[in-house]
């Protein structure tokens, strides 16, 4: 009987690869801090609200997050935003404005550049409205102005505050003029506000820029600011080229701007519930902690 020999490179050194495709690895697996360079784990980076940790370098932040971190757990909803026209001018560049809509839609998961909640912050009833920089660069058109708007409208009906947290490029250059109108629309808005002796508070988050920078985002009783945060109407790179100088260092960022007197304070982003609850609380002459519950109920859309 003839016996096969045994193949001692099979048998012995047993083969490791099961496969010869590529395991596929999460693109956002690592977040690399701007400033040093440092990699580090996309969690851990998200569950620090998106501060790395170390550096302390604050990178964007999507609204739904923002509004997640602001409210007291439990305690908030959103409110309904009106539906506007969509593309009226009909506007092409190299890609038709009604796709780039559908494509930023996709990508945020919202309808446009703004979310708002309504609920409580440090027990406190508040109206939170926060910009999607992820959405066309959170840029001001017929729908954010709406959005705005409507924020407001929630904060007088229910006599809250009303806070911002900006984040944009600009006016929507794809809406011309029916964008650029919005600046005094929001501007009437916060104005209603004043008149009704509620506070208006606004974080600058970065970028802040063009026309929002120009209208509402510089219009609140108190101006807050995260750290390095770019708050400017023309950029750095533009004003350079248009005077032929050199800017300072830190020139347009937050802790310059607060330096000049047009930021009140800039205050990390782990510290901004608790500090605008304080502030809020002062000028609603209301103790956050003693303040009555939310209602649950929101203005519904036009």
């Amino acid at each position: 009987m003839m016996v096969e020999p045994m193949n001692w490179i099979s048998e012995v050194v047993r083969p490791k690869i099961k496969t010869l495709f590529k395991r596929e690895t999460p693109e956002n697996l690592w977040v690399k801090c701007p400033d040093t360079g440092q990699m580090v784990f996309h969690k851990e980076v998200e569950a620090n609200h998106w501060v790395i940790p170390g550096s302390e370098h604050h990178l964007k932040m999507s609204a739904s997050a923002r509004l997640k971190m602001m409210f007291d757990e439990g305690t908030w909803i959103d409110v309904a935003l009106p539906e506007v026209a969509t593309d009226p001018l009909k506007f092409r560049d190299e890609k038709r404005y009604v796709d780039r809509l559908k494509d930023a839609r996709a990508k945020t998961g919202l309808q446009d550049a703004f979310k708002i909640g309504f609920g409580r912050v440090g027990g406190l009833p508040m109206t939170v409205a926060a910009q999607e920089f992820g959405f066309m660069a959170g840029s001001l058109g017929m729908a954010a102005g709406e959005a705005f708007v409507r924020g407001a409208e929630t904060a007088l009906e229910k006599r809250t505050p009303y806070v911002l947290f900006a984040a944009s490029g600009g006016a929507r250059m794809q809406e011309g003029i029916l964008s650029l109108m919005q600046m005094p629309r929001t501007t009437v808005a916060v104005r209603r506000l004043n008149a009704a002796r509620l506070p208006y508070i606004v974080v600058l988050t970065n970028p802040t820029t063009g026309g929002v920078t120009a209208s509402y985002a510089m219009l609140g009783d108190v101006h807050l600011a995260e750290p390095g945060a770019l708050i400017c109407f023309a950029g750095p790179r533009v004003i350079e080229q248009t005077i032929r100088e050199k800017l300072p260092d830190g020139f347009q960022r937050a802790e310059y701007l607060r330096d000049h007197g047009m930021v009140d304070q800039v205050v990390h982003r782990h510290q901004l519930k608790e500090t605008i609850a304080r502030i809020c609380g002062l000028l609603m002459d209301v103790r956050p902690a003693a303040a009555a519950p939310a209602p649950a109920s929101t203005p519904e859309a036009a």
